[in-house]
This record gives C-alpha cells, sequence and structure tokens, in this order.
C-alpha cells in the first residue's frame, strides 16, 4: 500500500533535477530524439509535483488516490533506473577517452568496450514504455480533481532549525512502583511443589507502554539483583522467533564466548553444563506468539539445572504467552498506562527548554495525545523539540491525530512520520530493512542511505557524508532512533518505531523473513534477510519476480561468520539483478566473486566482510559508480585489481585487518573522492608507493604498512600525514627493517589534533622528537610495539591528554625514569590505563623526583605489568586512582599492595615478593588472585575479614600464605567464592 507522499516529493525533485540541460539532456540530446523526450519529461513531472501535497491529504480516505500515488512512486523508481543507465553510459565513454592514450596494458583492458555502442537505440523501447506511464499518471491525476496545494511550513519543509542536544535516556518516570513489585515478584522464595528450580515472571502489555524500560530498570538494580551474582543475562527475542538463534545468545551470554557448535543438542548440552547449579535470572525480552509449546520446551530444557531461586523474567504483549512459558497468575504483571502528570515528565524530558506562551492550554491536549504511552509522550516531545514553539498548537490540532486509516499505527507515530522533513521520510522508510531490535552502526546506515542516492548533494557544498550525519542526529533527536545500551555504539528502534518505517516503505521493501509462503513482487526495491547457517537455493525461490531490486543486504542477528551460501546466488541469481545499488556477502565462507559482478553497473555499495576470497575481479574495475567498497576481514586476500583507479566515485574503502594483503594498486593517488583508506599497504615497486597518498583528503583511521618498503624519505613526505586533518588514528608499521626508518618516521609526523597513535615494528634505535611533543593536546591512546632496537621511551608522559598506554615488546629497553616522564611540571596528568607488557630486558622503574610533592600518575586507575622477568625493585609508590592491578611473570619484582587501598582487582601471578603492613585495609576489593609467589611479607591478622566486599579468591598452594586465607575464607558469612588449585 502506498503511504502518503512518503517520500515522492524529494525523489521526483531528484529526478528534476537530474533532468536538466547540463547533465542528461546535453549528453543525448542530439541522439535519435531521446533529448527531447527527456525534456518534455521534465515539464509532466514538475506539474505532477505540484500536486503531491494534495495527494497527501486525500490518501487516507481515497482508495483511489492512494493507488495513484503508490504507481508514480513506482514509475519514479523505473524512470530513474533509466537516467542511471544513461549516467552509466556516460562515465564509460568518458573512461574510455581517458584511457585510449593509455598503456597498451589499460588500452587492453578496455577494449572489451565497445567505443561505439548503439546505446540510444536499445533504450528506445524502455523510453517508449516509461512516456506512456507517465502519460497515464497525468491523465489520473485530472480525474482525481488533485489540485495544487501553496506550501507554507508545512513537513516537507527542509529548513527546520537544528535541533539541539537530545535527551536519549532519561530517568524512567512513574514506574517506580512498578519497579517495586517486580523486584518482590523476583524475590519470592520459591514454590517447594515446582517441579522446575526456576519460576517464570512476566510483564505483560501493550506496545508502547515501556515494558522493556521498565524491565531494564529492574534488571539493573543492584540491590535487587544481588541474589542473582551467579549468572544475570539479558537476551532480546523479538518477533520472529528462532529457537537456535536465541539458545545461541544465551549461550553467548552465559559464556561470554561466541557459539560455534552447530550440532542443537551438543549446544543445549553445553549450556546446560554452564548454568549448573548457579542462581540466574535470565530476561528474555518481547517474546511473541511465534514461540510455540515445543520450542519453549526445547529451548528452557538447561535451565532446569540451576539453583533453587532461579528467575526467568519474560515481556511481552500477549499473555497467553507468559501462560505457554509457565507463569503462575500470580506472577503475571500487567503493565498500565502512565498517568498523566508521568507523561508531561515524560514528553518534557525529550522536548527542548523552549515552550509556547500558551504552554500551561497545551497540556491537557498533550496529554490527551499522548494516551498514558510513554513511547508516544517521547515522540511527540521528539516532534516538537524540532519545531518553532509557534507551529505547537498547529501540531497538536493536526487532523492526523483523529483520521484513522487501516495501518493500525499509533497517531502519534504517523504524525511524526508527516512532520519530519522530506528528505528524512526516504531515510527513515529506508530502515524498514531492519529487523525488530536490530542493533545497526551510524556509519553503515549512512552509507546505506547514500548508495541509494538518498543524500545527493549539489556539486560544491558539504560531503554527502556529513548530510547523512545530519539527518541522522535528526531522527535520533526525534527519537525515531535509540542507543542500544548505554555504553553502546549502536543503535535500535522501538518495534512500533519499526512498524511505522514498514508502514511508510510500502511494498518496495521486502524482507525474506516476511515471504515464507509468498513471493517478492515486480515492485520490490530492497530485499534483506537474516542470514543462515547454510543458504541454499529455496531461500531465494522467492526472488523471482524481483528483477529490479536495488538492494540486496543478508545481515547478521546472532553473531559468527560461519555462514554458508550456495553459488545459486552468486553466479546464477546476481547477473539478474542489474539495477543493485546495494550488495552484500558479509560473513559467508565465500571463496570467489564472479567476473560478473562487473556488469553491475549502478552499483554503489559492495561488502565482502569476513569471506574468504582471495582476490576480487578485474572487472570489478567497471563499477564506476561504487562508493564504498569493504573488504574488512578478509583474511586470505593478498591483492586488489590493478586497475582500481579507474573506480573514480569510490569514497570508503575498508581493507582492514587483511594479514594476507601484499600491497596496494597502483596509481591510488587518482581515487580523488576517497575519504576512508583504512590500510595503505607499501609495495616493493614503485607503483605502490607511499606518496600516492599524499594528495587524498582521507577521514578516520589509517594504517600504513610495510612501511620497510619506503626507499626514498621524500616519498614520505610527500605522503602529507601532516596535513591529513581528517585523520582521528594512525598506525605506522614495519615489517622488515631498511636503512632509512628514522628519518621515514620523522617524516610521518602526524597533525596536532590527532586521538590515537600506534607505531609497529620501528627497528630504529631511538624515537622521533615528535613523539611525546605537548603539542599533540588532543592525543588520549599511544601504543608502542615491537620497537625492538630503541633502548629509551620518548617523553610520553607530556602529553596532557594521554589516557591509555600500551608498551608491549621493547626489547632493548632496560631503564625507564625521567625520559619516561618528560619535562612537564606533572606527567602523565590524565593517564588512565597503563600496560607494559613483553619487556624481556626491562630492569628498572624509576620514580620521577623532581618534586617529591608532585603525585605521579594522579588519575591511574588500571596498571598491567605482564612478562617483564628482570624487572627489579619496586612499582610506583603513589597512585590514590588506582582500581586494577595485574602482575604477570615478573619473577625479580617486589609489590607493596599497601599503596593501593583503593583497589577492586588485584591479580598478581608470579613475583619476588608482596608486602603488605597491617592497618591498611582493601575496603574496595571485589577480586583477588594470587599465584607462584615466592615470598609473603603480610602481616596477615585478620587480613580476609578486613575485605568487605571481596566476592573472589583465587590461591594456588604455592603461595605459603595459601592455607592461612583459606581458614580465614571458609569462615565468613557468607563465605566468599574461593577458587583454590
Amino acid at each position: 500500500m502506498a503511504v502518503g507522499e512518503i517520500f515522492l516529493a524529494a525523489f521526483l525533485q531528484l529526478l528534476l533535477d537530474r533532468l536538466t540541460p547540463g547533465e542528461i539532456l546535453g549528453y543525448f540530446g542530439s541522439l535519435g530524439g531521446v533529448g527531447k523526450e527527456l525534456q518534455k519529461w521534465r515539464g509532466t513531472l514538475s506539474a505532477i509535483a505540484a500536486v503531491l501535497s494534495d495527494a497527501e491529504e486525500k490518501q487516507l480516505t481515497s482508495e483511489a488516490v492512494d493507488l495513484w500515488l503508490n504507481d508514480l512512486k513506482h514509475l519514479a523508481y523505473d524512470l530513474d533506473d533509466l537516467l542511471n543507465t544513461f549516467s552509466n553510459e556516460m562515465l564509460e565513454r568518458e573512461q574510455l577517452k581517458l584511457h585510449q592514450t593509455g598503456t597498451s596494458k589499460v588500452r587492453g583492458f578496455f577494449t572489451k568496450v565497445p567505443h561505439k555502442v548503439k546505446f540510444n537505440f536499445n533504450m528506445n523501447s524502455e523510453v517508449d514504455e516509461i512516456a506512456n506511464r507517465l502519460q497515464d499518471i497525468v491523465d489520473r491525476k485530472e480525474k482525481l480533481g488533485l489540485k495544487y496545494i501553496e506550501q507554507t511550513s508545512t513537513s516537507t519543509s527542509s529548513s527546520k532549525r537544528t535541533p539541539s542536544s537530545p535527551v536519549l535516556d532519561g530517568s524512567v518516570v512513574g514506574r517506580d512502583e512498578d519497579t517495586g513489585k517486580i523486584v518482590e515478584l523476583l524475590s519470592r522464595n520459591s514454590d517447594p511443589s515446582s517441579p522446575t528450580n526456576y519460576q517464570v515472571v512476566a510483564i505483560v502489555g501493550m506496545g508502547g507502554l515501556g515494558k522493556t524500560t521498565l524491565a531494564g530498570q529492574v534488571f539493573n538494580d543492584v540491590v535487587a539483583m544481588k541474589q542473582f551474582d551467579d549468572l544475570k543475562i539479558w537476551v532480546s527475542v523479538s518477533d520472529n522467533f528462532d529457537l537456535q538463534t536465541v539458545t545461541r545468545a544465551i549461550f553467548k551470554e552465559v559464556t561470554s564466548r561466541p557459539c560455534d557448535m552447530d550440532e542443537f543438542s551438543r549446544l543445549q548440552d553445553n549450556l546446560s553444563k554452564a548454568i549448573d547449579g548457579k542462581r540466574f535470572l535470565i530476561v528474555l525480552d518481547d517474546v511473541w506468539r511465534t514461540c510455540d509449546y515445543d520450542s519453549w520446551t526445547k529451548l528452557q530444557a538447561p535451565f532446569r539445572g540451576g539453583a533453587k531461586g532461579s528467575k526467568i523474567m519474560v515481556t511481552t504483549r500477549d499473555e497467553k504467552v507468559a501462560i505457554l512459558m509457565g507463569a503462575p497468575a500470580g506472577d503475571v504483571y500487567h503493565l498500565k498506562t502512565l498517568s498523566d502528570e508521568s507523561c508531561l515528565q515524560v514528553f518534557e524530558q525529550h522536548v527542548s527548554n523552549d515552550r509556547p506562551p500558551n504552554f500551561e492550554l497545551l497540556k491537557e491536549k498533550i496529554v490527551t495525545n499522548c494516551n498514558g504511552l510513554p513511547l508516544a509522550a517521547k515522540t511527540l516531545g521528539g516532534v516538537l523539540r524540532c519545531e518553532e514553539t509557534g507551529k505547537w498548537e498547529e501540531i497538536l490540532n493536526d487532523k492526523l491525530w483523529s483520521m484513522s486509516d487501516r495501518s493500525k499505527i499509533l497517531p502519534v507515530l504517523r504524525l511524526s512520520y508527516h512532520y519530519l522533513p522530506t528528505p528524512l521520510k526516504r531515510c527513515f522508510a529506508y530502515c524498514s530493512i531492519l529487523p525488530n531490535d536490530y542493533e545497526f552502526g551510524k556509519t553503515q546506515l549512512i552509507l546505506l542511505w547514500m548508495a541509494e542516492g538518498f543524500l545527493e548533494q549539489p556539486e560544491g557544498t558539504k560531503a554527502m557524508e556529513d548530510t547523512g550525519d545530519e539527518y541522522f542526529g535528526e531522527l535520533l533527536s526525534r527519537s525515531l532512533f535509540q542507543k542500544a545500551g548505554k555504553n553502546s555504539s549502536c543503535y535500535v528502534m522501538h518495534d512500533l518505531v519499526a512498524d511505522l518505517a514498514r508502514w511508510a516503505a510500502g511494498d518496495t521493501f521486502c524482507r525474506l523473513e516476511d515471504k515464507l509462503h509468498g513471493r517478492c513482487s515486480t515492485n520490490t526495491r530492497h530485499l534483506t534477510y537474516v542470514s543462515g547457517k547454510f543458504d541454499g537455493v529455496k531461500r531465494f525461490e522467492t526472488l523471482s519476480g524481483a528483477k529490479r531490486l536495488r538492494t540486496f543486504l543478508p545481515l547478521l542477528v546472532s553473531g559468527g561468520y560461519e555462514n554458508y551460501l550456495t553459488r545459486y546466488a552468486t553466479f546464477d541469481l546476481l547477473p539478474q539483478l542489474k539495477y543493485l545499488r546495494v550488495l552484500s556477502f558479509n560473513g559467508y565462507k565465500l571463496t570467489e566473486v564472479p567476473n560478473s559482478v562487473g556488469k553491475l553497473r549502478h552499483l554503489r555499495y559492495l561488502d565482502l566482510s569476513h569471506t574468504l576470497i582471495t582476490s576480487l575481479p578485474e572487472s570489478t574495475c567497471m563499477l564506476y559508480n561504487l562508493q564504498t567498497l569493504i573488504l574488512e576481514n578478509c583474511s586470505k586476500l593478498k591483492t586488489l585489481p590493478s586497475n582500481m583507479s579507474n573506480l573514480s566515485n569510490l569514497r570508503h574503502l575498508n581493507n582492514s585487518n587483511m594479514p594476507s594483503f601484499e600491497e596496494m594498486p597502483p596509481q591510488v593517488s587518482r581515487l580523488t573522492r576517497l575519504r576512508t583508506l583504512r590500510n595503505f599497504v607499501v609495495g616493493k615497486r614503485s607503483a605502490s608507493r607511499i606518496g600516492e597518498i599524499g594528495s587524498l583528503h582521507l577521514r578516520g583511521t589509517l594504517s600504513v604498512g610495510r612501511l620497510e618498503n619506503v626507499i626514498d624519505v621524500g616519498d614520505a613526505k610527500t605522503a602529507q600525514i601532516m596535513n591529513k586533518e581528517g585523520l582521528n588514528t594512525l598506525q605506522l608499521e614495519w615489517s622488515g627493517t631498511s636503512e632509512k626508518e628514522s628519518e621515514v618516521l620523522c617524516s610521518l609526523e602526524p597533525h596536532k589534533k590527532l586521538l590515537h597513535l600506534t607505531i609497529k615494528g620501528y627497528n630504529g634505535f631511538e624515537f622521533s622528537k615528535w613523539i611525546g611533543y605537548p603539542s599533540f593536546s588532543d592525543m588520549t591512546f599511544v601504543k608502542l610495539e615491537n620497537c625492538k632496537n630503541c633502548q629509551f621511551l620518548p617523553p610520553l608522559g607530556q602529553l596532557p591528554s594521554l589516557k591509555n598506554l600500551w608498551i608491549e615488546g621493547l626489547a632493548s629497553v632496560e631503564s625507564v625514569g625521567v625520559e619516561f616522564y618528560g619535562e612537564c611540571s606533572l606527567p602523565f596528568p590524565v593517564l588512565e590505563a597503563l600496560i607494559f607488557k613483553d619487556m624481556q630486558n626491562w630492569k628498572e622503574w624509576l620514580p620521577c623526583k623532581r618534586d617529591e610533592e608532585i603525585q605521579v600518575l594522579p588519575c591511574m586507575e588500571k596498571l598491567l605489568v605482564l612478562s617483564c622477568p628482570k624487572l627489579e625493585g619496586w612499582l610506583p609508590k603513589i597512585m590514590d586512582s588506582l582500581s586494577d592491578l595485574r602482575i604477570r611473570e615478573c619473577e625479580e619484582l617486589v609489590v607493596s599492595i599497601a599503596n593501593y587501598k583503593h583497589l577492586r582487582k588485584l591479580f598478581i601471578d608470579g613475583c619476588k615478593r608482596v608486602v603488605h603492613r597491617s592497618g591498611v585495609k582493601f575496603e574496595s576489593l571485589e577480586d583477588m588472585g594470587l599465584y607462584n609467589i615466592s615470598e609473603f611479607r603480610l602481616e596477615m591478622d585478620g587480613f580476609i575479614r578486613g575485605l568487605p566486599k571481596l566476592q573472589n579468591l583465587w590461591i594456588t598452594d604455592g603461595c605459603n600464605v595459601g592455607f592461612l586465607i583459606l581458614l580465614e575464607a571458609t569462615c565468613l558469612t557468607p563465605p566468599l567464592t574461593l577458587f583454590k588449585s
């Protein structure tokens, strides 16, 4: 079903822009009347665009207008495909001219493309078909009586004010009583007559009531959850219940490792062992009726070995699900709507601080429209925060609140979509490709929008990616997206918001999971599906009619990259999908990309991450529209095609973590639009020299590998690393030795705003002077790894913002002292984590003696000293913020733990002596491990009893203090968890 003006206004404007004389008309204007026909279309489309607002008003009540809009939408797609075909022809002809005078090798490659293509004659039938359909749309427009309505400040205006920073995760409002009752249900003693050691507690309520939010509030209640310290996990189930997927997700949460087992019985057996004897809380969030009784019986089988008092908390819209899962009537909690006062509080969390003068009068209208649903209050706040306060009353009185249709979409959500700026409507509707509860990244979504043409910008304006970032921020501020978790970099959509996206998308979007007994229609343009372990021919039978697909996007939900794909998809189906813009085989154990991929001339986004390919076909270089190429974790990929420089529109090349990659192809400098290049490997030949990146305006992360192949220091200077201010992370890596390493490192000094720096495998005898300059005022992370000839560390203490420092494998360093701290008045002022690892000849760590009153490392929270067998003496004595100390294989080191009274974690495995004096209490210590310690000097009286928060203790009999600790530990009430080896 078509939806409103959906994104047609933006779509038609894009087509009108492309039908200007400057582009296609100017190129094909003299060919067989094609240009004349295209010019005529421009006027026709302008007349159609003028009545879209009227059509939007009428389509909810008129089926004929609804159908007209749907047909117009598919005509717009086909016209766009046609114009893209013309554009591709232009690109190919330009590339042909560019290379006709090139080398014989390049000429040989391009002779496969005919110089004189009878292009417009082949396209005549398509042009005629579009013309006839366009005329039909015009005729029906007249019969429907659609009229021009002058635009004021409506939903199609994209000139809204930029919203202030949104409040994404405000405190939970109006649910204190509900929280208390759920906690009470979870704290009840087990029913002695129960056949299982666990009980099911269910939260039941309609969508948008905040069931997940309430469950999350309980889950994060430290006091309430103390009874489940053994095991506490959260799994999002969603509408498409799959027994294997849910079981794997639970296993991953329980064991903290991905599941690589194929056999279900073995998976359950291992899960049962992991749970056995533990008192657990398992939250199964958003369970639908797709979970039948047989599936539930199998799912819960491993839970039976848990300890008495274990609980399973379920959130669901359907009380029958709670009953099916065994929740007693008294343990089913029916969540009610919020009070008007609480609804208003939620609304105010998500709206700006500005208020209209008549706000007091509008309050009643606000709470009435929210109808007691926190999601509605949150969404309405998101709508109004992006509008001038003078429009609030108009929006609250909009007739969309009372207008009913067949969609069953919440009125507030429908209104939220209505008031989206027109360009954002296409972007939001595209999110219908995502499964419920799917966690997505911002960058990935923006690159997909860009590939689909939603972010087109006129020449000379800001970059498409920046526009996409603004769009994403606006959708986030309107509460259509939300953070997946407090510390997560991913985002999710509420189920009802996802329903809104699918409503907006209509029949152009398809998920294979929704087509189990049907076929994708000829109108399907965008296809996604959750990739399975074995995706065979039958999986794709529904696609036989969808010849105009633009998106082929498998999605990984349960994690792991062990999926297999039928050759039918790559070698038979793929060549039929000539209009693809987005293609992904991410996560499949694919070993070969067919040569036919080069015929997908519309392709803009290609993701082959985590596959087993060893090369890309040379035909890939014919993908002139390609903007994004993702090859992350292609562990066997050795080379890229030699003519990669032909991809003139390439903007993002993610080739990170490719250990077999040998060198970059030649003439990378010709990729002038490239913004992301994760890994540049310097080759032994001059064609892939480092100077090639000098003219590129790169952003984000850059790793430069095989720097031993840089022969000419001048070439390193030509790379102009210092001028690449868009970079925030830089890694410089040597895999061998060369004579000019020191000069090369000096020449690769980055810009002063760099955030992260890694230097790996450098073989010079000293580091360049720029490393540790205090002028690198934003640098927060430094890693020096396997720089085996350097005898002294650089003055990293001078970096004012350094928070994380990793030093590993510097085999020639014997002393760390004044040169490390630098000449600043307060060394390492904000350093939080310091790791020394595999420092085989390090003998002493000298204190900073510049001023006895200066506290060195004042913010240090985590210190790891690992595999430093010759390190003698003591660690720095004063680190008042230290909460995590780990020592391993430092046989000559003395550790005075009394210096670090705020420790939460202490692990010592192999050192000369541990010293502790009486009177120093460790009131925060939770986990302690003591192994292979030659000598203790601890005043032990009541040592363990003075650790009120200690939960886990690991000891070995090799520690001569072990038995005393064991004796004290067993006297504690309640006893801590003791691991004795």
